[in-house]
């Protein structure tokens, strides 16, 4: 990744690699014939670093404040979809993707706290 701001950001970097892994994931349910889950998880689950991505260039704290709240619902959203595939038969191993998703959501979390409070 020779993106500055992917490189140089912990949140924006987690939450890009985090949707690589989606797209990886939605494409190996797509081969199951897994479609509904597959487009469902995409959206969810590069959505959130696309809202954090835009977050980068917020209009002011409450802005930014917002897209990371948005960050956080996508990620529970996804959370959601991914504990169904884990529970679910026939599916693909999600755990990666369910411990990967709780880093993100841990900086998320982080980031709007300390956000709110300065």
């Amino acid at each position: 990744m020779n993106d500055e701001r992917i490189k140089n950001n912990i949140i924006v970097k987690t939450s890009f690699e985090f949707a690589l892994e989606i797209i990886k994931f939605a494409e190996e349910l797509e081969e199951r014939r897994k479609f509904v889950v597959a487009n469902q998880l995409l959206k969810c689950g590069t959505s959130i670093g696309a809202n954090i991505w835009e977050a980068q260039n917020a209009e002011s704290k409450a802005d930014f404040v917002h897209k990371m709240k948005i960050s956080a619902k996508e990620c529970e959203e996804t959370k959601y979809w991914l504990l169904l595939c884990k529970h679910s038969d026939n599916y693909p191993n999600s755990s990666n993707l369910l411990n990967s998703i709780e880093v993100v959501q841990k900086i998320l979390n982080k980031i709007i706290t300390t956000a709110k409070h300065n």
